[in-house]
């Protein structure tokens, strides 16, 4: 691949290490950075690759790419962006495979997970094939006599977007950059340098799709440089994905800079399952859940709030389907749980699961420790499920980011709904029940700004925005559907009117006849 270099091997392994580049220009750069960060394969516990600490100079570079191939860009015909994406949704489908194996590989998801993760960005990919809908303005004659109104949606300029490392493909590459560039903006990607290759690779197929010069840009750095896009006021606006604390910093730093911020942070969803539930189906929705993607994603269900009369069967019933999961190495078809992201981050989820424990919880099932044969140095950890979490318990009240699920019993609908939002975040909630009542109260009354109906996971399709409340989501349009056009596009209402000879010594009113009263 041209995003990659071999670096001069001493042994085996370092011959097999890849040295990769960064973006500008359809360039692939070396950089010129003395810091290369380690990239995992989490099955393994080997290091595959080595992404650059690019220096601030060359994250400038990629921003003054961005803005010089702005002008142009945004005059391009908003029909020429949409068939750029047509073609990359073609290579997208093309390369599905391929990406597939990639994602999982660097990431650690099975591959039936990694292979949704690049679905869902080709998803979104679809949607921006419809931007011109979107981009639609309002047009009203006379509205006052003789002067038309008309608005028109116009792209903003420079956009960088802060990837995570739970979502290499349908984050950055979904719900970032189609929007961003087919709405006419140019955008620079900061990917997350543990699990850079991915983006890379999509970066690569949309070059070959037909990518202009400077549209769009990708880096890896460290906090420090991604701290300058913040600020640099060539840069209009932030979208990023991560945690809380770093989502507020960034919101409230970018936007004193004056510029747009979507900033979708942690979550901590809640189920509710109450007795008239059908159990079994449930059940199998919340280990789906709870524990795909090892746990790492924001849209996870941690948190189970069981109804006491039923509490006793859904454990045991989560305990056994839970303790059936097959862990192994991410890229091989029959695993059904792969490893965590890094050996650090097995320690949090551990630690996690200790201190849910010391706070009162009673461990059913306990996930550290696992392994796998033949692959002593994945990161592994099986799932792990805690009863009896109460509501100050730290394990089920803040994201552990793991395999882990922590149990809540309540004794009806009314304590369970109080109990899921006294909880900081709002991402996502959802009910198991057979009561069309129960249901409506649940959606009228939570929190969350996903609900889910009997549904695990109630991650709209793209035309809707992903709508977090609370401290999951800081800014003013979120990702996707009509907000994340919004988002990357301003209004400009244009109103006219036009004289004839009787208007020449016509008297002109202080607002100029756009008044209708006087």
């Amino acid at each position: 691949m041209a995003l990659t270099e071999q670096a001069a091997p001493a042994t085996e392994s370092a011959a097999r290490l890849q040295r990769l580049r960064y973006l500008v220009d359809n360039e692939w750069r070396e950089s010129k950075t003395g810091t290369y960060m380690p990239v995992m394969n989490p099955s393994t516990g080997e290091q595959i690759a080595e992404a650059p600490c690019c220096t601030q100079d060359e994250v400038d570079s990629a921003v003054d790419a961005a803005a010089r191939a702005f002008p142009a860009w945004a005059a391009t015909p908003l029909p020429q962006r949409i068939q750029l994406m047509f073609r990359f949704k073609q290579l997208l489908d093309e390369h599905l495979d391929e990406l597939s194996i990639l994602l999982s590989t660097e990431m650690g998801k099975v591959l039936a997970e990694a292979r949704g993760d690049v679905l869902k960005a080709i998803e979104v990919v679809e949607c921006a094939c419809s931007t011109h809908y979107l981009m639609q303005g309002d047009t009203t004659m006379n509205i006052s006599r003789g002067y038309d109104t008309t608005t028109y949606r116009e792209p903003l300029g420079v956009f960088a977007g802060i990837a995570p490392y739970n979502f290499p493909a349908m984050i950055p590459m979904g719900w970032m950059l189609p929007f961003c560039i087919t709405t006419g903006n140019t955008f620079v990607l900061k990917a997350a340098s543990m699990v850079p290759q991915t983006s890379m690779r999509m970066m690569e197929l949309l070059i070959e799709a037909g990518l202009p010069k400077g549209v769009a840009n990708l880096v890896t750095c460290s906090r420090v440089e991604a701290d300058s896009l913040l600020v640099n006021p060539a840069v209009r606006g932030i979208t990023f994905v991560g945690s809380t604390a770093v989502g507020k910093h960034i919101y409230q730093t970018a936007a004193g800079a004056g510029k747009r911020v979507q900033a979708l942070t942690e979550a901590k969803n809640h189920a509710l399952i109450l007795e008239d539930a059908v159990l079994e189906r449930s059940v199998a929705g919340i280990i789906n859940s709870t524990y795909g993607c090892a746990g790492q994603r924001c849209m996870a269900l941690p948190v189970v709030c069981v109804q006491d009369s039923i509490a006793d069967e859904v454990v045991e019933m989560l305990a056994t389907m839970a303790a059936k999961l097959k862990l192994g190495p991410a890229y091989l078809p029959d695993s059904q749980l792969g490893p965590v992201i890094t050996a650090k981050h097995r320690e949090f989820v551990a630690s996690g699961i200790q201190r849910g424990v010391d706070e009162g919880g009673t461990l059913v099932l306990d996930g550290r420790g696992a392994s796998v044969d033949g692959y002593d140095g994945g990161f592994w950890m099986g799932p792990s499920i805690i009863d009896h979490v109460g509501p100050d318990n730290w394990a089920g009240t803040y994201e552990i980011f793991g395999p882990v699920t922590s149990i809540k019993r309540v004794a009806d609908f009314e304590e369970g709904i109080t109990v899921m939002n006294a909880n900081p975040f709002a991402n996502g909630s959802c009910i198991y029940t057979s009561s069309g009542y129960h249901a409506r109260e649940f959606a009228s009354r939570s929190h969350a700004g996903m609900v889910g109906i009997n549904v695990g996971i109630p991650v709209p399709f793209s035309t809707f925005p992903f709508t977090g409340h609370k401290e999951s989501f800081f800014g003013d349009l979120h990702a996707m559907g009509k907000d994340g056009v919004a988002f990357f596009t301003e209004t400009k209402a244009v109103t006219a009117t036009w004289f004839t000879d009787e208007h020449r010594h016509q008297k002109v009113g202080t607002w100029d006849g756009m008044s209708t009263r006087s």
